[in-house]
């Protein structure tokens, strides 16, 4: 746990850093614009149904629900719309964290190819596909406790958080060797997955979430690729 939890401090207070400042800008102003447009279309939508059932309200009850919906929408599809977002930005994160610590290794690194980070997102969405599909079932069989769905899907998102914060970094080091063995142990890869996932349910703290995990991912990867680089 001490590598992960050194890598999280080391990410929040890189936090700073006139690069990933403007990465969490870019960030939040695009998923926000996604939710906002997820807005207007529902705002549409509903006029649309409203109309076709004969409600007449002015606009007010269609843009309340859509209001409403936006916002339960924010709050359970966060996670997932940020960190698609972040994929556009994940180099810019890596390479500012690598320009600040790891500025030689980063000269090993090798631009992954348009065709093969499509691979490695359909890799990515084949992954989360699954683990949800387990856990889906599982969280169903425990629905009648309090919190017995919630840690199901934490439990969840922490396997495929964990996974694609470290890829972020390893993949820009390893893609062309596709079988190559991921130098993050898959317990450090869950914990770290689990204190993102964390942070992503507090509000406010949830915004930059995704950017502490990407940069807590490149020097947790970093200092994992350095140890085996060095054991004999």
């Amino acid at each position: 746990m001490g590598p992960v939890l050194i890598s999280l401090v080391r990410a929040v207070r890189q936090m700073a850093d006139r690069a990933i400042a403007t990465v969490l800008a870019k960030t939040l102003l695009v998923t926000l614009g996604v939710f906002a447009a997820l807005g207007a279309g529902l705002y549409l939508a509903l006029v649309r149904l409203f109309a076709w059932a004969g409600w007449e309200s002015g606009g007010f009850a269609e843009a309340a629900a859509a209001a409403l919906i936006a916002i339960a929408a924010f709050w359970l599809l966060f996670r997932i719309v940020a960190l698609a977002v972040l994929q556009f930005f994940a180099d810019e994160i890596v390479a500012a964290v690598e320009q600040r610590h790891y500025a030689q290794t980063a000269l090993n690194a090798r631009p992954i190819p348009l065709h093969r980070d499509a691979a490695n997102a359909a890799r990515g969405i084949a992954r989360a596909l699954a683990v949800n599909a387990v856990a889906l079932p599982v969280a169903l069989a425990v629905w009648f406790t309090a919190l017995g769905p919630a840690i199901v899907f934490l439990g969840a998102n922490a396997v495929l958080l964990g996974r694609e914060l470290t890829d972020m970094t390893w993949l820009r080091y390893r893609w062309q060797e596709p079988g190559a063995a991921h130098p993050v142990p898959r317990f450090e890869q869950i914990a770290l997955g689990g204190a993102i996932a964390a942070l992503m349910l507090v509000p406010l703290v949830n915004l930059a979430a995704p950017l502490i995990g990407a940069a807590a991912g490149a020097h947790l990867t970093h200092r994992r690729m350095a140890q085996r680089d060095q054991a004999p």
